[in-house]
């Protein structure tokens, strides 16, 4: 069981948007970098097309179309290419 008592943490962000809302306090932000293209990660990372295809959990034609650019990476896997940008361990871990 967890010692954490979310009850309290819940009332505690409400009450920090309320004092941001009256101007009182600034809510904590974080800028997220954008990741390297996905060619850029993937030769990095010393990977064929289909096995980082496989780990990103996309079809191999998806993974070529972003190498090419004729589409761009959406939602979860943008935040997967940052992961395996930033934090290549975690792939090499994984294949």
């Amino acid at each position: 069981m967890s010692s954490r008592d979310l009850g309290s943490e819940i009332l505690q962000g409400i009450n920090e948007i309320k004092e941001y809302k009256k101007g009182n306090t600034n809510l904590r932000t974080r800028e997220l970098s954008e990741p390297s293209p996905p060619q850029v990660i993937r030769t990095r990372l010393k990977l064929s097309q289909s096995a980082f295809a496989g780990l990103m959990g996309v079809s191999i034609r998806t993974l070529q179309d972003w190498e090419q650019g004729r589409r761009e990476p959406q939602g979860p896997a943008v935040a997967l290419l940052r992961i395996a940008d930033q934090h290549p361990e975690v792939f090499g871990q994984l294949h």
